[in-house]
């Protein structure tokens, strides 16, 4: 039977019936499609323990994939071939059995206070043809230091998500399928009422909150991507948008927050992964090595 009508069927459940996103099921089909390539199959009696083996180190070789890249291409096969299991198109997971490497344990990228200063204070006197694109691209890049939204999160807000009056922003959906609340600061407040004064003044009557200047629709990713590569010539700062979220924990991290709360900020399943900004920071680790008992005496 061919590879990719099991993988149609097999994408079909995991949206239908598991429920997951389309960033997942792009995955999917990605991984699988370049194995088949890789390997010269079409057909689901073709996959071999070899084909598998050599596929990943073909990956590891000569792709030079990085251990994070390795690891999910890897439990994305492992997926896929029980699924085939369970449908009884294949009898071993071959992937089972192949070991995956060390993960490596790297801190955060993050930009230092002064740079995320910096950044926020370009995007406000850079200049701009309209007014409109100062209060939005600043309501842009304020939400993503102050509150740490991941890219996706920050696109798909909708208008009715920004609760001024209760200083707060309602994540929909957010990554894993999980909704949150954020808390606003009053910085982040200042800069979201200038935008939505000029969103008012403009008549932008669509449902997304942060939205395109001359049409009447959302701010787009290649809008987005269009804008960091500016702001990027502009300040010398290099940086990208996760790694202003990371610049947001490390700060609030900084700042004396606490991992529990910050981890339900950050919208991290396991608290786990949160605590990789406890090590991210000196000055964290200078205020609790104050802490020594034998330090005050």
């Amino acid at each position: 039977m061919e590879i990719a009508y099991l993988l149609n069927r097999f994408c079909d459940y995991s949206t239908f019936i598991r429920g997951y996103s389309p960033d997942t099921i792009i995955r999917y089909r990605q991984v699988v499609t370049y194995y088949c390539k890789t390997a010269e199959i079409t057909d689901i009696e073709q996959i071999t323990e070899k084909n598998v083996r050599d596929y990943f180190y073909f990956g590891r070789e000569i792709k030079k994939w990085k251990a994070s890249t390795f690891i999910t291409k890897h439990k994305t096969l492992v997926v896929f071939f029980r699924w085939c299991i369970t449908e009884g198109h294949m009898k071993t997971n071959f992937a089972d059995d192949i070991e995956t490497p060390r993960l490596e344990k790297r801190l955060p990228p993050k930009l230092t206070r002064k740079e995320a200063l910096r950044l926020l204070e370009t995007v406000y006197n850079f200049p701009y043809s309209y007014k409109f694109l100062r209060s939005r691209n600043h309501a842009i890049f304020a939400t993503f230091i102050y509150a740490g939204l991941r890219k996706k999160e920050l696109l798909n807000l909708k208008f009715t998500d920004i609760d001024l009056d209760n200083m707060s922003i309602f994540i929909n959906q957010g990554k894993g399928s999980k909704d949150r609340i954020l808390p606003i600061c009053s910085k982040l407040a200042d800069s979201l009422q200038r935008y939505l004064i000029d969103r008012k003044r403009l008549r932008k009557t669509c449902p997304e909150f942060f939205v395109s200047l001359n049409h009447n629709m959302g701010f787009t990713v290649n809008g987005l991507a269009h804008l960091v590569k500016k702001l990027r010539k502009s300040t010398d700062i290099k940086f990208t948008i996760h790694k202003l979220r990371h610049t947001f924990a490390t700060l609030m991290i900084e700042g004396g927050c606490d991992i529990y709360s910050l981890s339900r900020m950050m919208g991290h399943s396991d608290i786990k992964t949160t605590t990789i900004y406890l090590a991210a920071t000196a000055e964290h680790l200078r205020n609790q090595i104050k802490k020594h008992p034998l330090n005050i005496i």
